[in-house]
């Protein structure tokens, strides 16, 4: 009788055990469907966060879309009237707006964006110089004394003036001439001041080895076919075109920059907008540092805002991987960054 006994005492451990284990399970169980309940929720919550982000991101771009094509439309019927100063009121307006929406714009509404503000820019120049005040003047041709006896020569027709080579339009720009900048020198030291530069639109093109200063506020900035050179310049108001330039050093502070066909060069730059490179290798950026007496009065007739610099986030339009970086840009490490330029 004893071992039945024992067997019973044994048997009731081992059921009491076999209880606190079921009820163990029964804790861990619902444990794990809470948690796997709440990861489910979180996926949820996640998903509708992001489609409400979406649907955000379309309204804002049908906003910017809209109130875009209707500022590109004023600026339009005003540089038909001949109203320059308020078209390029409304043009810098412009660039502004598509400054403050490159954030949730799909990269190919940038680049129309991007350039209709080139084209208008080119039309509002090619205005200028249409309703500009044209000189008058007629050649004269010096007359010397014939000698004794012999028939006076006629008068020879003056040659005329040989175009410029090497100077196709780019993107944007306008077909007259520029109203200042400099042209086919070599090794040389060229400056222009405030009072020159003011508003103007200024041409560099096919500089070799000289350094360039423009301590002013311009209009617009084009750097064309230049090799070896260092161009500073003030800020710009409006944008500034890089085009076939090689081994140069460049200071720029502008609404927009566009880089095209241009290799090993090291830029500068202060960019209300992502700046664009199309065509090129070896291009470096680093913050804009140039500075010179006056520059805050510059920047200030500019419309810049200083605190709105985006010199690190450049759109490469021949690079369409989004989960690798371009090859053909680069930040300038901060050690070898130009800290002192004279």
């Amino acid at each position: 009788m004893a071992a039945p006994a024992e067997a019973a005492a044994v048997a009731a451990p081992s059921q009491s055990e076999a209880a606190a284990g079921s009820a163990a399970c029964a804790v861990v169980l619902p444990e794990r469907l809470q948690r796997r309940e709440a990861e489910r929720q979180q996926g949820v919550e996640r998903q509708r966060q992001k489609k409400e982000a979406q649907v955000v991101k379309e309204e804002q771009s049908e906003f910017f879309l809209a109130a875009f094509a209707r500022e590109r439309e004023a600026v339009e019927a005003l540089l038909a009237a001949g109203t320059l100063e308020e078209a390029a009121a409304r043009l810098q307006a412009l660039q502004k707006l598509l400054t403050g929406s490159v954030r949730f714009l799909a990269p190919y509404e940038v680049r129309q964006g991007q350039e209709t503000v080139a084209r208008l820019q080119g039309d509002l120049a090619a205005r200028r110089q249409q309703l500009q005040p044209k000189k008058k003047f007629a050649f004269r041709t010096l007359k010397k004394e014939a000698a004794p006896g012999s028939a006076p020569r006629p008068a020879e027709p003056a040659p005329a003036a040989p175009a410029a080579p090497g100077l196709g339009l780019a993107e944007g720009e306008s077909g007259g001439p520029p109203l200042c900048g400099f042209s086919g020198a070599q090794d040389e030291e060229l400056e222009l001041g405030p009072a020159e530069l003011l508003q103007q639109d200024v041409l560099l093109s096919e500089l070799r080895g000289c350094r360039v200063r423009l301590r002013g506020n311009p209009n617009t900035l084009r750097v064309r076919d230049c090799r070896g050179c260092t161009v500073l310049c003030g800020p710009v108001s409006t944008s500034v075109l890089v085009d076939g330039c090689s081994g140069c050093l460049l200071a720029l502070a502008c609404q927009q920059l566009r880089t095209h066909r241009t290799r090993d060069c090291r830029v500068y730059v202060q960019v209300t907008s992502r700046a664009v490179i199309e065509a090129c290798s070896g291009v470096s950026f680093a913050p804009y540092s140039w500075s010179y007496p006056g520059i805050e009065r510059d920047f200030e007739s500019s419309g810049l805002d200083r605190n709105s610099n985006n010199w690190n986030l450049v759109d490469d339009f021949d690079w369409l991987a989004t989960d690798k970086p371009s090859p053909n840009w680069s930040l300038i490490p901060e050690q070898e960054r130009i800290a002192c330029w004279d």
